[in-house]
């Protein structure tokens, strides 16, 4: 509660906003709930979380170019791609981005009820789904900054030991360039797929933790799982974005990647979808402060 005065200042900016032009009125809302919101992001304590988990790669980079056994392997293009093509889906696809997302966005209204300062958007003239699409919006803009600068940190430490020449020529002459766009892409459309899940998630559910833990299973045992249902997963859209595919091991029931012109609408029509239906659950949500 201590964030009480900034939140009364912002509310009475949101209040303030023009009523004659609605998509105007609309677009100022949503930028006075970004502000806030990204103010709670990048100095709150919830922050402190997602600050460890982008620094994680990075701390492990630099670990492997600071020995020289590891750091000679890495000059070895083909080694140093397959180690970050590895990295990237087990460390930073399904640790960092899954654990970062599911902690920003499940708190973007649990956070608010249990700090008791939800009432404060509902009691301003503020439609419910932009204060669904504003919050949504400075989560995914925080977890894209956040994320994406720590995957782009660790591409360049991949560089490192093969020198800045030889890390030059590969970037701008090789196939680096495209991968580097690639991953960068992959962890965008992850934090747009996996932000507006949990951002539901976190409507629904009082206590977020075991549908979190029961949607990372689902992702977890995708390899297992028949072509069919594969689809039901984000992770399976956002692999077969992927520029070096990883093999899935000897007890995978393998399945053709999705083409990227299927993947990337299917994504953006179920954030679509989820942020609809998030849209419906709050205009019909209550406030009871007293059963959390």
């Amino acid at each position: 509660m201590s964030s009480t005065p900034v939140q009364v200042n912002s509310m009475e900016q949101i209040a303030q906003v023009e009523t004659a032009h609605p998509a105007s009125s609309w677009i100022r809302q949503i930028l006075a709930i970004f502000r806030l919101e990204t103010q709670k992001f990048l100095w709150g304590r919830r922050a402190l979380l997602m600050y460890a988990l982008a620094v994680l790669p990075v701390f492990i980079l630099v670990l492997m170019v600071s020995f020289p056994f590891t750091s000679a392997r890495l000059t070895n293009s083909v080694i140093a791609t397959e180690v970050f093509a590895w990295m990237f889906e087990t460390l930073i696809l399904r640790i960092m981005v899954f654990f970062g997302c599911a902690w920003i966005f499940m708190n973007l209204f649990r956070g608010d009820v249990v700090d008791r300062c939800l009432h404060y958007y509902f009691l301003c003239p503020v439609r419910r789904e932009i204060l669904v699409v504003g919050k949504y919006i400075s989560g995914v803009v925080a977890a894209i900054g956040l994320f994406g600068t720590s995957t782009a940190v660790s591409l360049f430490l991949l560089y490192v030991p093969r020198g800045f020449t030889q890390g030059m020529d590969y970037l701008l002459n090789g196939p680096g360039f495209k991968q580097v766009v690639l991953y960068l892409g992959i962890v965008v459309f992850a934090c747009v797929g996996y932000g507006a899940v949990f951002l539901l998630v976190g409507l629904i559910f009082r206590n977020p933790i075991f549908p979190a833990i029961a949607f990372l299973g689902w992702e977890m045992i995708g390899f297992l799982l028949p072509p069919i249902l594969k689809k039901l997963s984000v992770l399976h859209y956002l692999k077969s974005l992927t520029p070096v595919p990883l093999s899935e091991g000897p007890f995978a029931i393998v399945a053709e990647p999705t083409p990227a012109w299927i993947s990337i609408p299917g994504l953006l029509i179920m954030t679509a979808l989820t942020l609809a239906l998030a849209s419906v659950l709050l205009r019909r949500m209550e406030i009871r402060y007293g059963g959390e």
